[in-house]
């Protein structure tokens, strides 16, 4: 791909932590927890973070969140969980008050690699109600003071009391949330962290257009022993998870860009544009005009 090409897919704008000071001035960080309230309306536009994850916890107040083009409500209390690199915007409406727990990306591997359902968890974008009980937003609120101490305190073990206190606050997220079962027999640490690797593989290489084949053999493993990880961690099979990333950037593009299909599906690592078109007719059912088309007057 051009440089030219390579530019004109960075549809998406790429941000990252806002900080006081320059980043030439900063402490290495793995948690930032930052706390803001509004009075009036406030609008981001679609963003994507390309190194660390976010929790927002949204304790009072509602608002709408562009969620790779769709637009999803939300109301406190509740928790939005935004994966690395997905894209969002976010509208707060009137009389916000939230948290907003960021965890660099390597630091969330390792805390995802305790239990299958974290992982699960941090597959896609959610919104979180926090209704379980009555008691329940109050529970999450006190998780995220005491996490926001930990994080700045510098005694002994902060780091260790830091990933407990954040191992907690997403083992509560995966008690509200509805995941897809999986086999939990199968789900070892092992398969975690495979699954886990493959994942991140296939983030850096989806626009080359690599055989199953090809990343087994960059993870050292086989590929009957990839396709096992990624299902027992998942639920998914390792060609779906690739063909998901794919795409997802197409979406992205589609949506957001101005650029034509033929444009995407090179940028995409297609041949050519008539078999792009056949994939994303495939996977979403529709052609991919169809879907620009639908997604922008939505």
């Amino acid at each position: 791909m051009s440089k030219d090409s390579r530019a004109a897919a960075a549809t998406v704008p790429q941000v990252r932590l806002y900080v006081d000071k320059p980043e030439s001035e900063q402490e290495a960080w793995f948690v930032n927890v930052g706390h803001v309230t509004e009075g009036g309306r406030r609008r981001t536009a679609p963003h994507a973070h390309p190194a660390y994850g976010q929790v927002i916890f949204v304790r009072q107040g509602r608002g709408v969140m562009n969620l790779e083009g769709r637009s999803v409500p939300f109301r406190g209390a509740c928790a939005l969980l935004l994966p690395h690199d997905c894209v969002h915007g976010l509208d707060y409406e009137v009389d916000v008050d939230r948290w907003v727990v960021t965890i660099e990306q390597t630091f969330l591997h390792q805390v995802n690699a305790r239990l299958p359902e974290f992982l699960q968890l941090w597959a896609e974008p959610r919104v979180i109600p926090l209704d379980y009980d009555a008691e329940a937003p109050l529970h999450f609120y006190n998780l995220v003071r005491r996490l926001e101490q930990e994080v700045r305190s510098k005694a002994i073990g902060h780091i260790i009391g830091t990933e407990s206190l954040l191992t907690s606050m997403l083992l509560r997220l995966v008690r509200s949330t509805r995941l897809d079962q999986i086999d939990k027999e199968g789900a070892t640490r092992n398969a975690i962290k495979l699954a886990d690797r493959f994942r991140e593989l296939v983030h850096q290489h989806y626009r080359e257009h690599l055989k199953l084949q090809d990343y087994a053999s960059r993870m050292a493993v086989s590929p009957t022993q990839l396709r096992a990880a990624c299902v027992a961690a998942t639920g998914t099979p390792p060609n779906k998870l690739i063909h998901a990333r794919l795409i997802t950037e197409a979406k992205r593009n589609l949506i957001f860009g101005d650029m034509s299909i033929e444009q995407i599906a090179y940028g995409l690592g297609f041949v050519d544009t008539a078999y792009f078109t056949r994939f994303f007719r495939k996977e979403v059912g529709q052609s991919p005009s169809q879907f620009r088309a639908a997604a922008r007057q939505s």
